[in-house]
């Protein structure tokens, strides 16, 4: 199960990566607004790694949010894209919030006594 939710934890981030730095034309739109987009994508990132490294959850939310400024700065060489602080915070909050439903998923789990290593 873990080697599953690792996939998906980095094909939602390859997806997010191509949506934030790729052309704007091809980014999905919806009724969110951009940064209800912005949240709801890197609260799943956040959520997808937060239950698929749960070995150091704190560290590995550290480099989820370092990696988030990262394609926010990358931005400023990705032509027609822009760079802003907002979209960081708000990107950064989100996958914060991704790791936080993650450690409550697990900590339901192992409080209501479910085993989740099974097959």
């Amino acid at each position: 199960m873990t080697i599953i939710l690792r996939i998906i934890a980095w094909l939602l981030a390859a997806a997010v990566t191509f949506a934030t730095l790729g052309p704007a034309s091809l980014r999905p739109h919806s009724d969110l607004g951009q940064d209800g987009e912005h949240a709801f994508a890197f609260i799943l990132v956040g959520l997808a790694f937060g239950l698929a490294y749960t070995g150091n959850r704190p560290r590995t939310a550290v480099i989820a949010m370092i990696a988030t400024g990262v394609l926010e700065l990358l931005q400023f060489w990705a032509p027609g894209r822009h760079a802003r602080l907002e979209d960081f915070i708000v990107d950064a909050l989100a996958v914060c919030i991704g790791f936080i439903v993650a450690a409550g998923a697990d900590w339901t789990t192992r409080r209501l006594g479910w085993n989740t290593t099974a097959a």
